[in-house]
């Protein structure tokens, strides 16, 4: 379904005489995007998805992790794209040159449907090509993406940005997939995987030891796509850099593709059982863990630490990704199977809770006055956090729900985000893990003041009115939809304590399902 969306929308922008509006184009790839979850979600049914189904000569592995993940990936992808407010002439005429946080180009929606695509076969690769064409379609999409709005400095300079390093980590995963099928003359994971898992090390020159460097290439490549420290450092120029509505998708949707990724090389991929924790069992030093448990200790203080000293409001949230990406890589490296339901909760309350901070973010560009006349190429787009000051006043709602967001990310109880970190830290101090523990528990509450500080501007802060600007025509107003999302997603981060079973249970059969060897 998405891919003849995908065609679909292709020859729609391609003809030369049928004008439609980018709005419409994004509300059809909404439509695709919902269809598509609808069919994922119907294939859970089918049994043989449960032990693992493997299709096009092994470069997929349809599993229901990767069913139930392509279910989220699109749903959260349709959430993203359906509040966009409408382009109206009036708003462009009162804009002018500067750039909107709206969806002005045709092309858009098409971009973000190739990059969705890209997520969907990365979460099901099963082979060493099959996962870097997956990853490269979705990265390409998303460099196209960072650097869309051309007459905006920023953004061109942030998409560059994203382009350099992005091609350096994929130049790393090509590095990682060549020692592995050099010294094993395979590219299919469960063939790698059943081979070394017998072998043993006897140099680094032979057996196994080069297909753990490898791998361990292979990783760091993928936790610089991810924003993991130490590789970590052009995420806030970036997500800084560029429209906040596309810092969205950013934060988003690359990230639950890629960890969806890392687990399942992990812990296998669920016809034979072979897994890289079977692999590494020979190894004294196991590098794949070490090595994420590094990252993870990196992330949570660095994320933490540094987010303290922000004052522009993406470039905080960009260092509150970062040290989200340490309790999730700490969940990872633990590897239990209570860790990996904990591991999957995080995803999904990770993922609904940003997405529902930067809706409100938007909202708040929407109706901002001040925003509109700068000239720095980012429109309606909020900088810094004294944007913010005292809008509790004006829009007590959307203060409200952005204050909600921001509570859940400091693991405050009871919203979801508190459920989130709780169940990391107890899977990984049941698993011996005091040190890290302990770590994340402190940074968990230093991370609170920059959260709270955000709360205090909005809440406390007195705005200030300039005279040379004018306010923004009604047209550019919240939507209805955009309105609904807001409010929903508040909504299940208030009171997911009161009904916690639905996506418990669901993390905690997928988890099962991954270690029923």
């Amino acid at each position: 379904m998405l891919v003849l969306g995908i065609f679909s929308l292709m020859t729609a922008v391609a003809l030369p005489n049928v004008h439609i509006s980018p709005i419409l184009l994004t509300r059809v790839a909404s439509i695709v995007l919902l269809y598509s979850a609808a069919l994922s979600f119907n294939a859970l049914d089918i049994q043989a998805i449960g032990s693992g189904v493997s299709i096009y000569s092994g470069l997929f592995q349809v599993t229901s992790v990767s069913q139930a993940m392509d279910t989220f990936i699109f749903l959260v992808g349709a959430m993203i794209l359906i509040p966009w407010a409408p382009v109206t002439k009036s708003f462009v005429s009162h804009s002018r040159t500067l750039l909107t946080s709206v969806p002005t180009i045709a092309e858009y929606p098409l971009i973000i449907l190739f990059t969705t695509c890209g997520a969907s076969f990365l979460v099901s690769s099963a082979d060493l090509v099959s996962i870097y064409l997956s990853i490269e379609l979705q990265s390409f999409a998303v460099y196209i993406l960072a650097a869309l709005y051309r007459e905006s400095e920023s953004a061109t300079s942030a998409g560059l940005k994203y382009f350099l390093l992005g091609g350096l980590s994929s130049g790393l995963i090509l590095l990682g997939s060549a020692l592995i099928y050099a010294f094993t003359g395979l590219t299919n994971l469960e063939s790698i995987y059943s081979i070394l898992s017998v072998g043993t090390v006897d140099s680094l020159t032979s057996g196994l030891g080069p297909c753990a460097i490898g791998f361990t290439i292979l990783a760091v490549g993928f936790l610089f796509k991810v924003a993991a420290a130490p590789f970590h450092n052009w995420a806030p120029d970036v997500y800084d850099g560029v429209p906040t509505i596309v810092t969205t998708w950013l934060t988003i949707m690359p990230k639950i593709s890629i960890f969806v990724l890392l687990l399942e090389l992990q812990n296998g991929l669920g016809l034979t059982g072979a897994s890289l924790t079977l692999m590494f069992n020979d190894i004294p030093f196991d590098v794949w863990k070490n090595l994420l448990l590094v990252s993870s200790l990196m992330s949570l203080i660095i994320g933490t630490v540094v987010g303290l000293a922000q004052y522009r409001i993406k470039r905080l949230f960009a260092y509150s990704t970062i040290s989200h990406v340490g309790f999730l890589l700490l969940a990872l490296a633990v590897n239990s199977e209570e860790s990996i339901e904990s591991f999957l909760f995080y995803i999904v309350q990770y993922s609904i809770t940003n997405l529902n901070a930067f809706l409100v973010i938007l909202a708040f560009g929407y109706v901002l006055h001040s925003s509109v006349g700068r000239s720095d190429g980012n429109g309606t787009d909020i900088q810094f956090i004294s944007d913010m000051a005292g809008q509790f006043r004006a829009n007590p709602l959307l203060g409200l729900a952005l204050t909600v967001c921001l509570f859940s990310m400091a693991g405050v109880p009871p919203l979801i985000g508190f459920f989130g970190k709780q169940m990391i830290l107890y899977s990984a101090t049941h698993s011996g893990y005091y040190f890290l523990s302990i770590v994340a528990i402190i940074v968990s509450v230093i991370s609170a003041s920059y959260y709270l500080k955000i709360v205090r501007v909005i809440h406390f802060d007195s705005g200030e009115v300039d005279s040379n600007t004018s306010t923004l025509p009604q047209e550019s107003k919240l939507t209805n939809v955009h309105s609904f999302a807001i409010a929903t997603l508040t909504m299940v981060i208030t009171l997911f304590v009161f009904k916690p079973s639905i996506i418990l249970n669901s993390t905690s059969l997928l988890a099962l399902t991954l270690f029923q060897y």
